[in-house]
């Protein structure tokens, strides 16, 4: 059996390695899982919950030694790859029993008749994860999937394999067998999860990918949950606090070198303003020190491969050549890096504005005319987040109501409060996550009634 080997971003040194799954086995996995489902479905929403939350303080009781493992295989500084697998864990114990909440039975009446609506499992789920949250990405599809009774086959990327098998491992201590598998492998196993007899696909990933899968899913009318990436903007108003505008544009512009699908890619910015909110962009940029994960003065890591960084750099050289500015980056990094680059005077008929960039890169363009500025932030396939800073808050959130993403902060970042739902637009997500409404996708509406 051939082995997939991961390696380290920032040397590419070997980390470890797992079996390749062969693609015709994943036909005879599937099969497991719905043997499995039968009993899994019949356990209450609360033992699911008490197992899975025993795995979630598992998580936070092993995240030393699996965030370690984390950073060395997906290239992100120690104290970050620690932080997602506490986070993981934490959000398992203030989850699961809300994921309950919302999957409870609802009974509705008038004269006549009781009406019950149940919502039940689908049966076998496949999730499809990425590499850039390599633990967090895969729980918010696996687990609203394991309470909403249905059993996973997960395809983790090929970039990050050790620590997907790390947290299925962690998982399958506490589930009950074939409950959870994983796959390894690339596009061969993805293409057979999706073309097996799963009833649902949870995937995370590229647009270009995620038309493929829906195309595919369609064909059987598989249920599908898609979050594919965006080219968040933000709009800088002429009377934004300058320096909380600077500092958010830096800490989601390049939080994950980059790699995070609401990274603030295009800057939209008051022209009357513009010059002293790139300077400030610019000072926080240069402070950002970059290395490899066990660096402890490290800030941000490598790039996760050579591809990815090609199209990062490539993206960076053609703006300039079409006569972007840098204030700091530019078209020279050293590898594996690329350093934290922002970029002035970028238009809107450049790739840097337009398409997924997913690297630590910042274009900025001014404005002098707020509605132009909003039909250039929302003239895009992508509609993932957004953001708006402006001292007059109703103002701001007058504008931010115009845009068309998902999720959009007002003098903050795009995360919203409590169990808030994570939201794509336009060709940027295809059903949702979190919150009730989030939850119940999982899930099989099913209404029972009876005469009174």
């Amino acid at each position: 059996m051939s082995s997939l080997v991961s390696l380290n971003p920032a040397n590419g040194e070997a980390v470890g390695k797992v079996s390749i799954t062969p693609a015709d086995e994943v036909h005879a996995m599937v099969e497991r899982a719905h043997a499995a489902q039968g009993d899994w479905r019949k356990t209450s929403l609360q033992q699911r919950a008490a197992l899975l939350k025993q795995a979630g303080q598992q998580l936070i009781d092993q995240s030393t030694e699996l965030g370690e493992l984390l950073s060395r295989e997906m290239g992100k500084p120690l104290a970050r790859g620690q932080g997602e697998v506490t986070y993981c864990g934490n959000w398992i114990l203030a989850k699961v029993d809300k994921m309950a909440s919302a999957l409870e039975p609802e009974t509705f009446q008038d004269d006549s008749t009781e009406s019950t609506l149940f919502h039940d499992p689908l049966g076998v789920a496949g999730v499809i994860s990425p590499w850039n949250y390599p633990m967090s990405m895969p729980q918010w599809m696996v687990v609203p999937s394991l309470m909403a009774g249905n059993t996973v086959v997960l395809k983790p990327s090929e970039e990050t394999p050790l620590i997907a098998q790390a947290y299925v491992d962690t998982l399958n201590a506490f589930l009950p067998a074939d409950v959870l598998q994983i796959i390894h492998g690339a596009d061969e196993q993805g293409k057979a999860l999706v073309q097996s007899n799963i009833q649902f696909i949870a995937f995370t990933g590229s647009r270009i990918v995620g038309k493929h899968i829906l195309a595919q899913a369609a064909k059987d009318l598989k249920r599908a949950v898609l979050e594919l990436g965006g080219k968040d903007p933000l709009i800088v108003l002429d009377d934004a606090d300058i320096n909380a505008a600077a500092a958010y544009a830096v800490s989601s512009g390049f939080e994950n070198a980059g790699q995070m699908c609401v990274s603030v890619e295009r800057v939209y910015v008051d022209e009357s303003v513009a010059e002293a909110f790139e300077q400030q962009v610019a000072r926080l940029a240069l402070d950002i020190a970059v290395g490899p994960w066990d660096d402890p003065d490290a800030d941000m890591g490598p790039m996760i491969n050579a591809r990815q960084r090609d199209h990062v750099i490539r993206q960076i050289k053609d703006a300039m050549a079409q006569g972007a500015v840098p204030l700091c980056g530019g078209a020279e990094h050293p590898a594996p890096y690329v350093l934290p680059t922002v970029l002035t005077q970028a238009t809107d008929d450049m790739d840097i504005m337009r398409e997924e960039t997913f690297g630590p890169v910042i274009a900025i363009s001014r404005f002098n005319n707020i509605v132009n500025a909003i039909h250039r932030a929302n003239n895009n396939p992508y509609a993932l987040g957004g953001a708006v800073f402006g001292r007059n808050e109703q103002r701001a959130w007058d504008v931010a109501r115009q845009l068309e993403a998902g999720m959009i902060g007002v003098n903050k970042s795009t995360f919203g409060a409590g169990d808030f739902p994570w939201i794509g637009a336009k060709e940027s997500g295809y059903g949702f996550h979190g919150s009730k409404a989030g939850h119940r996708q999982f899930a099989q509406p099913r209404l029972v009634s009876k005469s009174r």
